[in-house]
């Protein structure tokens, strides 16, 4: 008999819109639901199937959190027989033309099962299983038209960043750095596409050392930026190589050196420098001063990347890698620098209007976000508010493949231990140990 595993979901339901969006949007807590409701399958065999922890698949069907690590999406699209098309996944190893009994079902009694998968995701990288992401095979002889597909694809690549954390993309973004690496060695090109590809690799190596930095990977980071600064010099594209410094220096122990690296990149501005690489680099320069206790130039920066968004012209292209500043971008950086300097009042409103417009798809990144948010509430002496806020962090950052929303919410979570006496406080404690 083909190979039917008794959590799949039955054909008619998969046509069901409710489900369809749950699963377009991964809302897999209305997933769970809607399986248990429509279909019969129980939370307990849900997480068995997907080897998700029964209390964490509860959870997230009462709808505390959501499931963002690429490796449990791919499980549950395996565990419940969903096309790969409906979670954004190419294929899995089960589908063919529609028929459920396909030479790659593994057959009854495997362990193989989605353990398998995932261990390929892991070996093949995460591009590999989504769709419209295969690299184009490699011409003998680069043309700037191959360039341009390797930046479209670097592009695409990129929106992984908004749902994915770095433990689940450093191998992709690091896997393309090192492709057109090897293809800067081994192919020929024209003058310009020699230029134009060793500027790729400048913005592939600040994607790659960003995961790296994001998964835990400090020492990967640090490199991958001096390489990035060494191929932008080399392609006279002084933008990236701004950029190189700024991610230098924005994870660079000591505060002051921190400060000089950041205020180098903004003296490579030019008059030819879009304003979202302007904004980009001059609030990279503000957050440096903000840790260094330096409130004067912390404002002068943070007023610089405001003047260069407010003077944007409407049909101005941006690079791709910094296309994602804006006002809501330099807002939550106005209240992470706020914070850090100890100014409260200046910090909520400014985090409390930014984070209205976040939705939870961008779990690590709200959970980071909020953890400012719960550090200027206690500041200003509002224990209960920032235990609420701490609480949401945490149930956001579940699950998320980033050491950096736990590394925030830690100070956090040791300041709120002073005031265990407060129930909401004890709460929070509670949830942060289990």
């Amino acid at each position: 008999m083909p190979y039917q595993p008794p959590t799949a979901l039955p054909a008619h339901l998969l046509n069901d819109e409710e489900l369809q969006r749950a699963l377009r949007e991964h809302d897999f807590g209305a997933v769970f639901r809607i399986a248990r409701s429509r279909a019969g399958i129980s939370y307990a065999r849900i997480a068995e199937e997907c080897d998700i922890k029964p209390i964490r698949v509860g959870e997230v069907a009462r709808g505390k959190g959501r499931i963002t690590s690429f490796a449990k999406v791919v499980a549950i699209a395996d565990a419940l027989r969903v096309p790969g098309r409906m979670v954004g996944l190419s294929p899995r190893p089960w589908e063919d033309s529609g028929s459920p009994g396909n030479e790659h079902a593994p057959e009854n009694g495997s362990t193989v099962r989605r353990r398998t998968v995932l261990q390929a995701a892991s070996t093949a990288g995460l591009a590999a299983a989504l769709p419209a992401l295969h690299r184009p095979a490699a011409p003998l002889h680069v043309a700037n038209g191959y360039v341009d597909e390797l930046r479209q694809r670097t592009a695409r690549l990129r929106r992984l960043d908004e749902i994915l954390g770095g433990g689940d993309t450093y191998r992709v973004y690091l896997g393309e750095y090192q492709a057109t690496k090897g293809l800067l060695r081994d192919a020929t090109f024209t003058p310009s596409s020699r230029l134009r590809l060793v500027a790729l690799l400048a913005e592939q190596a600040q994607q790659a050392g960003w995961a790296a930095f994001d998964g835990g990977r400090q020492a990967d980071a640090e490199g991958l930026y001096k390489e990035s600064k060494e191929a932008a010099l080399e392609a006279g594209d002084p933008d990236l190589h701004g950029n190189a410094l700024a991610f230098l220096a924005y994870q660079a122990p000591d505060p002051r050196v921190a400060v000089e690296i950041a205020a180098s990149s903004c003296e490579g501005i030019g008059p030819g420098s879009p304003a979202g690489v302007r904004a980009l680099l001059h609030e990279r320069l503000a957050w440096a001063c903000a840790v260094a206790g330096h409130a004067s130039g912390t404002e002068r920066a943070l007023s610089a990347a405001r003047a260069a968004l407010e003077e944007q012209p409407a049909d101005e292209p941006q690079p791709d890698w910094a296309a994602w500043v804006d006002e809501t971008e330099l807002d939550i950086m106005s209240g992470r620098c706020w914070t850090e300097l100890r100014r409260p009042l200046r910090a909520v409103p400014v985090l409390i209007r930014a984070l209205t417009q976040y939705d939870d798809h961008h779990a690590r990144d709200k959970a980071l976000y909020l953890s400012w948010l719960a550090d200027s509430y206690l500041a200003a002496g509002e224990v209960e508010e920032a235990a609420a806020v701490t609480g949401r962090a945490l149930t956001l950052a579940s699950g998320v493949a980033s050491v950096r929303p736990r590394q925030r919410l830690a100070p956090v979570l040791r300041e709120l231990h002073q005031y265990r006496s407060v129930s909401a406080v004890q709460n929070v404690l509670q949830a942060a140990g289990a």
